[in-house]
C-alpha cells in the first residue's frame, strides 16, 4: 500500500493555494484505488508551521514542516532536495504537485532526485493506477503507466475535485536540506495587483482575443459587472496588449470556471485547450466559421463591440 506525498504551494501572501487541495484529492483517489495508503504532505518555508496547521485538515496524515531560510521564496532549486529528502525518508511512492507555473519548475527537479518517472498535467487515476494526461495541447488524451519505484506526477487543478477538511492530521517539523550550490537567487517579485477574482480561481472569465484589437474596455466592464476574472488570448498577451499573466491556454493559464466567455477569441487549439474544461463556453465572434464555436455551449455571430455592452446592459437590468 503505497505513500503519497503531495507538495504544498502557498499564495505570495503565505495562505494556502487552492490549486494544491486538488492535488490532494488526487492523491487521496490514489490511495484509493491501491487499496489502502497514507497521504502526506510537505510544507517549506521560512517559518512552514502556519501553513502546516493549515493543511493538516484535508485528510492528510502527516505534514512535513519545513522551515529555513533558503525555502522562503520557494525557488525549485533550494526545495527540491528537501522534498526528495522527505520523500526518501517516509518511503513514498508516489509524489505529486499541482501543475502550477511553480509546479512546473518544481516537479521535475524532485523526479531527477529520485531517480523517478514522471507524468505532467494527469487529469485522471485510473483503476490500475495508471494516468490520463493530455497530448498534443489536449487533442489526444494518453494513458501512462509508470513503472519506477518511485513516482511523480503533476495534478491539472480543473480535472480534480479540491480536498474537503475531514479532520486533522498531526505535523512533524524538519530540517530541511539545502542545495549543494544556488545557481539562481531571488532578486523580487512584482505582483499583478487586481481587485478583480484571480484568474485560475474565478467562477466566471470573460477573455478577449485579437478581435478586440488591444481594446479591453467593453471585456473589463462585462467582467465587472458579473464579479469575474480578465483573460486574454496568446495573440493578445504576446501584442503587448495585455500582460501574460492573463494569458488562457496550454501556454498560459489552465482556467474551469462555471462560465467562460470568449469575446474576439479565434480558438486556436493551444487556447481551446486551457479553456475547454469550462462548465458553459459562450463565444463571441465576426467569423461564423472559428473555431472557438465547435466547443462553445452558446454562440452569438457579431461584432463584440456591439454585443458585449448590450449584454452587460441586459445583466445590469436583470439585477434590479
Amino acid at each position: 500500500m503505497p505513500n503519497v506525498l503531495i507538495v504544498v504551494e502557498a499564495q505570495p501572501n503565505g495562505s494556502l493555494r487552492k490549486a494544491t487541495l486538488n492535488a490532494l484529492a488526487a492523491g487521496q483517489q490514489i490511495i484509493a484505488k491501491a487499496g489502502g495508503g497514507e497521504l502526506h504532505a510537505v510544507v517549506l518555508a521560512k517559518d512552514a508551521g502556519p501553513l502546516a496547521n493549515d493543511v493538516k485538515q484535508y485528510g492528510v496524515k502527516v505534514v512535513h514542516a519545513g522551515s529555513a531560510a533558503h525555502c522562503e521564496n520557494f525557488l525549485a532549486q533550494n526545495v527540491a532536495p528537501g522534498i526528495a529528502q522527505i520523500a526518501t525518508q517516509i518511503g513514498a511512492e508516489y509524489v505529486g504537485c499541482a501543475a502550477t507555473q511553480v509546479g512546473r519548475d518544481v516537479m521535475p527537479r524532485v523526479a531527477a532526485r529520485l531517480k523517478a518517472a514522471m507524468a505532467s498535467e494527469i487529469t485522471s487515476v485510473n483503476a490500475d493506477l495508471s494516468f490520463d494526461r493530455p497530448m498534443w495541447a489536449g487533442a489526444v488524451i494518453g494513458t501512462v503507466k509508470l513503472s519506477s519505484k518511485v513516482k511523480c506526477f503533476s495534478v491539472r487543478a480543473t480535472e480534480f475535485p479540491a480536498a474537503t477538511a475531514s479532520g486533522a492530521g498531526e505535523v512533524k517539523a524538519f530540517t530541511p536540506e539545502a542545495p549543494a550550490s544556488v545557481g539562481t537567487k531571488f532578486v523580487g517579485f512584482k505582483e499583478v495587483k487586481s481587485a478583480r477574482p484571480a484568474l485560475t480561481e474565478a467562477r466566471v472569465v470573460v477573455s478577449g482575443g485579437r478581435g478586440t484589437k488591444g481594446d479591453f474596455k467593453d471585456i473589463e466592464a462585462l467582467a465587472d459587472e458579473l464579479g469575474a476574472a480578465v483573460g486574454a488570448s496568446r495573440a493578445v498577451c504576446d501584442a503587448g496588449w495585455q500582460p501574460n499573466d492573463l494569458q488562457v491556454g496550454q501556454t498560459g493559464k489552465v482556467v474551469a470556471p462555471q462560465l467562460y466567455i470568449a469575446a474576439g477569441i479565434s480558438g486556436a487549439i493551444q487556447h481551446i485547450a486551457g479553456m475547454k474544461s469550462s462548465k458553459t463556453i459562450v463565444a463571441i465572434n465576426k467569423d461564423g466559421d472559428a473555431p472557438i464555436f465547435t466547443v462553445a455551449d452558446y454562440g452569438l455571430v457579431g461584432d463584440l463591440f456591439k454585443a458585449l455592452p448590450e449584454l452587460k446592459a441586459a445583466i445590469k437590468a436583470a439585477k434590479g
